[in-house]
């Protein structure tokens, strides 16, 4: 992990250009990259194209994804001309969980919430990640109490023997959006519309003025539930 940690030594806090390119450098083919096109992945992506390196880039589709994200995500392929490949839960899972529980279990308790997070995000997250040391997120410092400790590359809690690169590290929502504006990047209109993170649609509201930017996502959990296990086990205490 120190060698890892090297590979940034010098790099400006907001020169996420170079983090991607140096990361890219690094890890080769070893690398890739998830997306759920929120603004981060967004301005990664268009990074991504600027570094001109073929890396794969993935999105979980849970099944329950807002239609908004769907054109987003044509709206960069045809802009950038990058294929991103959709990654599914296992079809047997979902079906059993709706059957035995219902299709909304995920409001009964945290518990059920978890249940469903990690059949339709984190067990097709794990297959995605398969044969890949290292992979590239859009998460920030800035997003929430949950996100406060992290670093431009981080040992990955979830997936032993890989490590995450983020390389937004240290942007704020409004460097992100200064960045889409200036550069013409495509974005999820569902940000127009006072949604500040957006998930799956039945777990994502629009967030009231000065509301933490994460509000918006399970608001009927208290926040040191509000992650999915992507990035965070559930056993400490949560995980996007």
């Amino acid at each position: 992990m120190n060698d890892y940690k090297q590979l940034f030594e010098g790099v400006e806090r907001t020169d996420s250009l170079e983090v991607l390119s140096r990361a890219i450098g690094h890890f080769g083919d070893s690398i890739c990259m998830a997306t759920s096109f929120q603004l981060g992945g967004l301005v990664l992506l268009d990074m991504l194209h600027q570094v001109d390196r073929p890396v794969r880039v993935f999105s979980i589709d849970t099944g329950r994804l807002p239609e908004e994200t769907y054109e987003c995500a044509e709206a960069i392929r045809h802009k950038y001309g990058i294929n991103v490949e959709w990654v599914f839960p296992q079809y047997g899972a979902v079906q059993t969980l709706e059957t035995r529980k219902g299709l909304f279990s995920f409001k009964e308790s945290v518990e059920n919430r978890k249940e469903c997070c990690g059949i339709r995000k984190v067990e097709p997250l794990g297959r995605a990640l398969e044969g890949y040391s290292a992979w590239i997120t859009g998460r920030r410092l800035d997003q929430g109490e949950t996100r406060r400790e992290l670093g431009f590359i981080e040992e990955d809690p979830v997936h032993p023997g890989r490590v995450k690169v983020n390389p937004l590290l240290h942007w704020s929502k409004a460097d992100l959006w200064y960045y889409v504006e200036e550069n013409g990047v495509p974005h999820n209109r569902l940000y127009d519309e006072g949604y500040l993170s957006i998930g799956c649609a039945c777990c994502t509201r629009p967030c009231m003025g000065g509301e933490d930017e994460r509000a918006g996502r399970w608001w009927w959990e208290s926040l040191e539930h509000k992650e999915c296990g992507l990035h965070r086990s559930f056993n400490q205490g949560g995980g996007i």
